[in-house]
């Protein structure tokens, strides 16, 4: 246990009790503490700010508590005011801060660097919004999180609120190797904090002190001479940029480093990418499902609870038709191979399969419970469907028929989909994978594997573009990839902290592209299973994702909340 002379105040006894000094400064002490009054004990973080501006603070903190009603900063959980100081309690994030990582490591990869850019640059955007100034940021107070493995900007003790920037009287307690030349003049300004998060990643790069990074004989950076491993263009053209001690040439704002970063969503919320304007974003008036992008006619098929499929053209984003038929909530949607048919999935136990004029041509009926998946089989013959009902169904696609059921699952199938050569994997909520067997037509299926490792229902299946890699996504909030020769799992990505609802492959077969119910998309090398980039942007579960141009160049996500994005990024890092 922590001993030391320092009393908490009689407001937060006998509640907290600190257990150990994490960092102190010259105004500022931080200790681990547990909340007592609770079984088992939460832990928590407690925070001593010495010599305050109480005029300023209570605007800080009505701003903190606004904050915390996001998931991407610790939530302040009390606080108490006294006459010489304040004691601010927060959530304690479970994990390691990026200076004790660097330490037991070594320098971080240039992947680590784009992960951590993505993750604080989208709480800075928060932040900034909220017109507050972080003012600290630094490597100790950057979390690598337990599980999840995404990074947690903490500590807001020394943040200042921008309508103050000028005042005199205001303290400013950060890290002198991190802090921007304007904030050490007690002039913060938001883009003081992409100083901070700029020299950061060169330490982290470099493992080498910010002021050794610094060439005072010349008055400029000399970081690039530490560099163990060689990095990109365009992530020295940013870092450079990020850290340039003139205002004027350095990022004024997250959104230009995100747009530099090349990656942008089409939305202006509070938690997204900034886009050029004339990019929009799609709107529904109710949740969507499922999207299916038609390269050849460069139009986007979605499919809503409301009982609606509408078409939207991808690049004006126009809604261009509207199809009415199926009773109840539309779950699924395919193109066939030829692009002249369309077919979608229902909570109404049947499948509809509609022409190119968008004319209702077939009503599939079979299925004995909900469809949740459809897919067509390379050849645009046959249609297969997957059911609550466990079963997997075959349809000749030019006259409507059933013409196989395959069954073995022993709980709801929830995804279907086929391999460029014919063959049919499935993933179910039994846990399991079971991949099938094309034989001499494409009527003919044997079951050929089961893949049993993920903890939790499976939600999600896709085969890369040579059928030679299966990657599953799983309730358990992974995504394994596996050998589909042999049956092998080869790799567990983990970074989602919620379920997996959607996978893609590029057609390159480099990338894999999972939409999760964390309300993120995520991009992943497959050469080394690491994480390449989150797309943050949407506010409710992410329900389906499609490629929209043969070089993965734009992204289509749906989302229950009522929105399509259309997300176009640069992956030539």
């Amino acid at each position: 246990m922590y001993n030391s002379n320092v009393v908490l105040p009689i407001f937060l006894e006998p509640a907290y009790r600190l257990f150990k000094l994490i960092s102190y400064g010259k105004y500022t002490q931080t200790f681990f503490a547990v909340n007592e009054e609770e079984y088992p004990f939460i832990p928590c973080v407690i925070q001593k700010i010495l010599s305050p501006q109480p005029r300023n603070f209570e605007h800080k903190l009505k701003i903190l508590q606004q904050l915390s009603k996001s998931s991407q900063i610790p939530k302040l959980i009390d606080y108490h005011c006294g006459n010489d100081c304040i004691y601010l309690v927060f959530e304690h994030i479970e994990g390691i801060n990026l200076n004790t990582l660097l330490a037991e490591q070594g320098t971080l990869s240039e992947n680590k660097i784009w992960q951590i850019l993505t993750d604080i640059l989208t709480t800075l955007k928060l932040v900034h919004s909220h017109k507050l100034i972080h003012c600290d940021i630094k490597p100790e107070n950057i979390i690598c999180r337990n599980g999840s493995q995404d990074f947690v900007l903490v500590d807001f003790a020394a943040s200042q609120v921008a309508a103050a920037y000028y005042q005199a009287n205001n303290i400013i307690t950060g890290s002198p190797e991190y802090t921007a030349p304007e904030l050490a003049l007690s002039k913060p300004i938001f883009s003081s904090d992409l100083y901070s998060l700029g020299v950061t990643c060169i330490y982290l790069l470099t493992q080498v002190r910010p002021f050794d990074l610094y060439d005072t004989a010349n008055n400029q950076w000399a970081w690039r001479h530490y560099l163990q491993t060689p990095i990109s263009v365009r992530l020295g053209k940013i870092l450079d940029k990020l850290i340039n001690q003139d205002i004027n040439q350095r990022f004024m704002s997250v959104d230009e480093v995100l747009m530099m970063m090349g990656i942008s969503a089409y939305t202006t919320h509070e938690q997204s990418w900034q886009a050029p304007a004339e990019h929009k974003t799609i709107h529904s008036t109710s949740e969507v499902n499922a999207v299916a992008v038609c390269l050849d006619k460069n139009i986007i098929a979605s499919t809503h609870s409301n009982k609606d499929v509408c078409i939207w053209d991808c690049k004006t984003q126009q809604l261009l038709h509207t199809l009415h038929g199926h009773n109840k909530p539309v779950t699924s949607v395919a193109f066939s191979p030829n692009a002249q048919i369309l077919a979608t999935g229902s909570d109404d136990k049947t499948i509809k399969l509609w022409n190119q004029d968008y004319k209702e041509i077939y009503t599939l009926v079979g299925h004995q419970h909900v469809v949740k998946s459809v897919a067509f089989h390379p050849n645009g013959e046959i249609l297969a469907s997957g059911s609550w009902d466990k079963t997997i169904r075959l349809w000749d696609v030019t006259t409507g028929k059933e013409v196989a059921v395959l069954t073995g699952h022993k709980l709801q199938v929830s995804l279907v989909t086929f391999s460029a050569d014919g063959n049919l994997a499935s993933a179910s909520f039994d846990k399991t994978v079971r991949l099938w067997k094309n034989g001499a037509d494409s009527l003919s299926y044997s079951l050929s594997n089961i893949l049993s490792s993920h903890t939790w229902a499976v939600t999600a299946v896709a085969f890369s573009s040579d059928g030679k890699i299966l990657a599953t996504g799983s309730d358990d909030n992974t995504i394994k990839l596996w050998n589909v020769n042999t049956g092998e799992e080869f790799a567990t990505l983990t970074g989602h902290s919620w379920s997996i609802t959607a996978l893609v492959f590029s057609f390159d077969g480099t990338l894999l592209i999972s939409a999760s119910k964390d309300k993120t998309v995520k991009l992943w090398q497959v050469s080394n299973a690491e994480e390449v980039t989150t797309l943050s942007g949407h506010t409710d579960s992410v329900t389906n994702i499609a490629i929209a141009n043969s070089d993965t160049q734009i992204i289509v996500s749906s989302s229950k909340d009522k929105t399509i994005k259309i997300w176009e990024l640069d992956i030539s890092h």
